[in-house]
């Protein structure tokens, strides 16, 4: 097993530029930008994503989350909102990551698992290869009104700890993560980042002292 490191750390659902400094001052070193998704908080329009990126200083990594199935669609908010990442929250069904890598070379193509049962291990295997990372997550993209994030929910992170352990790229765990859990999370599956919305957050605004206890627990 690998030694329990720091990881870094995404956090999600940024509605403003001051949100985004206050996250950078405590620590982040990547932001997630929600578009339309079915289900789930912090969706904000493409138009206000497009605003608040070019402020976002480069060491930081800024992250599209995106809930289409169409590779020609991602292309086209990727190009609306100016990310240096897009993190596609269901699976391809037209098209394929080459697609993305064509028409955006430099680009980071962050994949989401949704951790349900001992399968999602297998698809992250067949996935890793040709993604740069891969973000698990709590969800479940079969329900009638799907789920691709944002659930507040932990997940099994034993089965966490076993896609780690199997794929060699960097892996974002997420799901209901908060200060009370993330150090016995980062213990148990050792991830390169760890990715946080609802956790550090009150009325679904971000919130200081949250933040504060979570890089501390880290």
């Amino acid at each position: 097993m690998k030694p329990t490191i720091k990881p870094r750390v995404k956090i999600c659902c940024i509605s403003s530029i001051e949100e985004a400094w206050i996250a950078i001052n405590y620590g982040a070193s990547a932001l997630g930008f929600v578009s339309h998704m079915p289900s789930g908080p912090g969706v904000i329009s493409e138009e206000l994503i497009r605003e608040i990126v070019p402020q976002i200083p480069p060491p930081i990594a800024t992250f599209l989350l995106t809930s289409s199935q169409n590779t020609q669609e991602i292309i086209q908010q990727i190009n609306c909102c100016g990310t240096n990442t897009v993190q596609i929250c269901d699976k391809l069904n037209v098209g394929n990551y080459q697609d993305i890598r064509q028409a955006l070379p430099g680009i980071s193509i962050v994949q989401v698992i949704h951790v349900t049962n001992e399968e999602s291990l297998n698809e992250a295997i067949e996935i890793a290869p040709l993604v740069d990372a891969i973000l698990l997550d709590s969800g479940n993209q079969y329900l009638a009104v799907k789920e691709l994030g944002g659930t507040g929910r932990t997940h099994n992170w034993d089965i966490s700890r076993k896609i780690r352990e199997q794929i060699k790229i960097p892996i974002f765990l997420a799901g209901g993560l908060k200060p009370e859990n993330i150090a016995s999370a980062v213990k148990q599956v050792s991830p390169f980042a760890v990715d946080v919305c609802s956790g550090v957050r009150t009325n679904h605004k971000l919130d200081e002292n949250k933040l504060k206890r979570f890089f501390e627990q880290l």
